[in-house]
């Protein structure tokens, strides 16, 4: 069982993501979520060597500055860089690890992602240990599945899963959180195809990430 605490407390949510580039298909379902779920903050974090995906076009420096454009100003998000500061692949395991150390045993910790993540958790790294560190909050994706791969995935879910958002907060860790976030076909794939292609990109991404990329010249 996961650690209870003694009154519900405020989740500390945690959104990682390659983010080549960051897009309204990041930033609007999140801020739905948090909505949702009453997050009162976001912590993004960008990765650097993504371990299932192939490697990003924009480097690592590049995908922060993008990043930190895409939320300056916005008091729900901050940007924590720890993971582009590794040079071995990143794993969310170890992050989460490092941050629960950080943190505590019993502050309620949440990881988000989306329903494209949680029907390929099981490739992910000691996968089966995340809900020990957090919660999982899961946006919903357009075009994707709704029920997982085989009988017992489908009874690890249903045995964490909540539909009790006070649950999340009197838990510090273990549960996962269906959420009814709004289904926006808004791909990073897509943006760079357009891109290359000199199509508009407007209404994908903040106005200040479109810029950065064509002043940096990227995805051509």
């Amino acid at each position: 069982m996961s650690d209870r605490t003694d009154s519900q407390e405020a989740i500390h949510a945690l959104f990682g993501g390659t983010f080549d580039p960051i897009h309204y298909g990041h930033l609007k379902p999140v801020e739905a979520l948090a909505k949702e779920v009453d997050l009162q903050h976001i912590t993004l974090l960008p990765n650097h060597v993504p371990p299932h995906r192939p490697q990003p076009e924009a480097n690592a420096q590049q995908r922060l500055k993008m990043v930190e454009l895409a939320v300056e100003g916005n008091p729900l998000f901050s940007v924590d860089e720890r993971e582009l500061h590794r040079t071995a692949p990143s794993y969310t395991i170890d992050t989460l690890e490092e941050i629960r150390r950080e943190k505590g045993a019993r502050l309620p910790l949440a990881f988000i992602i989306g329903q494209d993540s949680l029907l390929t958790l099981h490739y992910w790294h000691r996968w089966q240990s995340l809900l020990d560190y957090c919660h999982l909050l899961v946006c919903a994706r357009p075009g994707y599945a709704s029920r997982l791969d085989t009988p017992e995935l489908e009874r690890w879910l249903e045995n964490h899963r909540t539909a009790n958002v006070s649950d999340l907060k009197q838990q510090a860790h273990g549960l996962i959180y269906l959420a009814h976030t709004p289904l926006l076909d808004i791909s990073a794939t897509d943006i760079r195809l357009r891109k290359h292609r000199g199509q508009s990109l407007d209404d994908m991404l903040p106005p200040s990430v479109q810029a950065y990329i064509e002043q940096q010249g990227l995805y051509m």
